[in-house]
This record gives structure tokens, sequence and C-alpha cells, in this order.
């Protein structure tokens, strides 16, 4: 079975809080790397009452966007700032970072702190969080990483938005959500195949969308049936994309839009799969009793299916890791929301966890 280290945002909140310890209590200032690095500043900042900045505002002595000057005068005369990332692997971003502090005219002492290391990484920071090997992924970097070389990926629901139920008539009014369809997620890397239960004669069509888009891929399967009707029929959605995701063994990773979708590609083929809808992670546990492991908590694949989809729906709709995701990506759209991230951040943190029956 393949190892992948993924780990959400709720994972972040809890190995933040653990680490903050670690870190001094003279420090002035909270600086994070964008984009990754502002996640775990910003926790941090909470955690201990401090200020905190991004990079450039650091560099460049700029005021926040709601006019109150970041910078602790301390840090701006010498003091002690903690500068921040998700996570430190080969060292070159730590590098680059040191590089621009280098410039900067200030007699303030610079402390590096990672959330995330390997062994072979930790001594490269002066702090760090935990231990999390490659491979690895993030909740908040997986649709913008290198690992998409060695990924499959859905298109409905992951790259374009769903069709409603008018739009999904197997005729004229599907053909124009196709060329027209919402544009979701789309990587800046090269995906290795997408695996879609779109019909293939659909292909043409997909295909423009998918040049429009700039959405960059080796390879596209399709479902080869005649019609929308003999697909539900046969209900091969799950089986088709596992049997492509099993075949291509250089593959990893398959992203999937549709839990229970999601639940049964791994439970097929053994290999990791996330949700896109639920940011769940899914692995195989234990073949011969098909059990999965889902973030950490092993579910059965003989449980009722719908019965698990309602009360592990709402309790992911409920937990903070699936706001945080939620609050990240509208936020990093809207030039206003991002200005209001931080306090509403905070306010998550800030949530008890409700109990779901």
């Amino acid at each position: 079975m393949i190892k992948l280290n993924f780990k959400t945002y709720s994972d972040l909140a809890i190995d933040v809080r653990k680490a903050v310890y670690k870190i001094p209590r003279d420090v002035d200032l909270i600086v994070g790397n964008p984009r990754s690095g502002m996640i775990p500043a910003y926790m941090v900042g909470a955690f201990l009452n401090l200020p905190v900045s991004t990079l450039d505002e650091y560099l460049n002595d700029i005021k926040s966007s709601v006019g109150e000057r970041l910078l602790n005068p301390k840090s701006d005369q010498g003091g002690k700032v903690l500068i921040v990332d998700d996570s430190v692997n080969s060292g070159s971003a730590l590098k680059i970072i040191k590089d621009r502090l280098a410039n900067k005219k200030t007699s303030a002492e610079y402390v590096f702190f990672a959330v995330y290391a390997t062994e072979q990484s930790k001594g490269m920071v002066d702090l760090y969080g935990s231990i999390c090997e490659q491979p690895r992924i993030f909740q908040w970097n997986y649709f913008y990483h290198s690992i998409l070389a060695s990924s499959c990926f859905d298109i409905d629901g992951v790259l374009c938005v769903d069709p409603t139920p008018e739009q999904n008539d197997d005729g004229e009014k599907y053909i124009d959500f196709i060329l027209n369809a919402k544009p979701l997620y789309i990587p800046n890397y090269k995906i290795k195949a997408l695996v879609t239960s779109r019909l293939e004669k659909y292909r043409k069509q997909t295909e423009e969308w998918l040049k429009k888009n700039n959405v960059k891929y080796d390879e596209l399967y399709m479902l080869d049936l005649p019609s929308k009707e003999d697909r539900i029929r046969l209900g091969t959605h799950g089986k088709f994309k596992a049997e492509i995701y099993k075949r291509l063994e250089e593959c990893i990773l398959f992203v999937e839009s549709e839990r229970n979708q999601a639940m049964e590609i791994a439970g097929i083929v053994g290999k990791p799969v996330i949700s896109l809808h639920t940011d769940e992670f899914f692995s195989l546990v234990n073949d011969n009793e098909k059990k999965i492991n889902n973030n950490g908590s092993v579910l059965s694949l003989e449980d009722d299916s719908e019965c698990l989809e309602k009360k592990e729906l709402a309790r992911i709709i409920t937990s903070k890791s699936f706001l945080l995701g939620n609050l990240f990506f509208r936020s990093i759209r809207s030039p206003i929301k991002i200005a209001t991230f931080p306090i509403n951040f905070i306010k998550i943190l800030l949530l008890k966890n409700r109990k779901i029956d």
C-alpha cells in the first residue's frame, strides 16, 4: 500500500498549538511567508496575541488594509521576529526568505519556525512543530503541488461545477453545460490523468473546455457507454475510475468530487483518494476486512453508506477543518474578504466542536 501523509487545517491548528511552547516569549512580531505560511502565522499570532504581517509587508513597512501599522516598533529597531512557514523540505524556499531578509536594514533577531519538517530538514530551522515525512500533501496546497504529475483527477465537481439536473439531460443542454461550465479549481501543474464518468461521445466538447480553461494533462479517460441511462443502470462510476487508477501504477493520488465514490475507489485500488466535496483523505487500512483510513478514523466499507454519509457529512460541515478550508478558498478570491480573513480565522479557531448524534 502507498503511504502518503495528508494534513488538514484541523491538524495544522492542533500541531501549531502543541508547538507554541517552543516559541520564545520575547518575540515581538510574527511574519508569515505567503501563501502557505500565512495560515500558521495567523494561528501563532492568535495563540500568542501578537501582531502578524506578510513577508512583503515586513520588508516594505506597509500598513495593513485597515490603516493600522502592523509592525511593532521594537521589530523596526531590533527586537525579535518569528518567521513562519507551513513546512520545510529542501530548504530552497527558506534560502529565498533569508536572502530577502538580509537586504532589510534592521538589527532585529530572526527566529525561523516551520510547522512540519522531515528528519533530514529539521536542522534547517530554529524551531519546528512535528515531523511529517515525504511524500506529503496538505489540504491547503495539493491543487498547486508537483504531486499532480502522479495524480488522477475527476472533472465535474473538481475542475468545474457539477451540472444541474436540468442540464444533465444527455442532450443539447448537457453539451451547452460542458462547453460553458464554470471553472472551480484549475491547477497550475500538469495532471497525469483526467478520469471522468462523462460519456466518450462528449470527448470533443470536453477537450475544448479543457483547452479554453488552460487545464494541462497527459491523458483523458472517459466512460465508453451509449447513454446516460446505461451509465445509471450499470452504476460503474466508481469502478471505472478505480480501474483506471489501478492501471496507472505511477499515480499515487486520486482527487474525486463525490464522497462515496472516493471511498469506493480507495477500497478497490488500495491507493489514496481525496474527496474534494468534504476534503477527506481515504486510504486502505485492511484489504481483507475492507477498512479504509479517513483522516485518522477507520471506516468499514460494509457500513450502511446512506447512514454513514449523513452522519459523517454532519460532522464534516461543522468541523474546524472544513470551515477553515472553506474560509481560505473564499477569501483568496476577494480583496475585501482577504482583509477580514484574520478575524474570521480566529473566530473559527475559537469555536467549540459541536456534538453530532
